[in-house]
């Protein structure tokens, strides 16, 4: 299992790293792609999906409204105007009650708030890794994104191994201790720091960013925490392990992107009003 977990994680990092690299559309249909099946793991999980494991009139609407989402912010990033991000969510809840409605009583109420909800998780927060990309600096700050998650992640074990005492979430998350959770945040903290001073501001002559994306590092590290946890607690209110079994080792889409999906949309707004981008 460890060997499993090692190389599919490293896998997962060359990915990253990739797609990060080229942005542009490369990043927008990678991120397209992650969407669409962490949109049908959240579906299944919040028994939005039908029993019978066959997509059903909500999630096929789901699926098309991603797609039309990762076209929006295709075209919100070329054009400026953010009109069409708006327009694509309220449309997408608008057809989910309109299926509601024509069908009744086909679904249940919670069968559409949970198609919505999955909606909003997953594609729209996950697409601001591809919002922060594209801003001026992106090419350096969508780094922040995985600095903070996975680094954040790494730091707290480590420290949480070998100080940590005080649980602080003993039901949701027993292996968590007060100690870990703040030496993943000064961890994170101060590789965004080493990192903005280090090689950020090396690239870009003038700038003095080092504090500011540390700052940004630590807030984004609380952020994927809270999405750690968050995704966590909705597995254990439906009684499951893991979201999928898509990434040996690992679980599903779910289960590995948990804190990024957080800490992306925090990054970017961080981004563009601290750096200006």
């Amino acid at each position: 299992m460890f060997w499993t977990r090692l190389f599919s994680g490293i896998l997962l990092l060359i990915i990253a790293i990739t797609t990060l690299s080229f942005g542009n559309i490369i990043l927008n249909i990678t991120l397209l792609v992650i969407s669409l099946i962490g949109y049908r793991e959240l579906t299944k999980a919040l028994l939005c999906a039908d029993s019978d494991k066959k997509w059903n009139t909500l999630e096929i609407l789901g699926f098309i409204g991603i797609v039309a989402y990762y076209l929006s912010v295709y075209a919100t990033v070329y054009t400026g105007r953010e009109i069409w991000l708006i327009m694509c969510i309220v449309m997408f809840f608008m057809a989910q009650m309109g299926v509601y409605v024509i069908t009744f009583p086909r679904f249940q109420a919670k069968q559409v708030v949970a198609s919505v909800f999955a909606f909003l998780y997953a594609p729209v927060m996950l697409s601001f890794i591809y919002l922060t990309r594209e801003t001026t600096v992106g090419i350096y700050v969508v780094w922040l994104i995985l600095i903070s998650s996975w680094g954040c992640d790494t730091c707290a074990y480590a420290v949480g191994k070998l100080i940590g005492k005080k649980k602080i979430f003993p039901v949701l998350s027993p292996n968590k201790s007060l100690e870990g959770c703040v030496g993943g945040v000064l961890g994170a903290a101060l590789i965004g720091g080493l990192y903005g001073h280090f090689f950020v501001e090396e690239m870009i002559a003038g700038q003095n960013m080092a504090w500011a994306i540390a700052f940004i590092c630590a807030v984004g590290a609380v952020m994927s925490m809270l999405g750690d946890l968050a995704a966590s607690a909705i597995k254990r209110n439906h009684d499951i392990k893991d979201y999928g079994k898509l990434i040996p080792g690992h679980g599903g889409i779910m289960d590995r992107f948990d804190s990024v999906i957080v800490t992306a949309p925090m990054v970017y707004f961080l981004t563009v009003l601290l750096l200006g981008a």
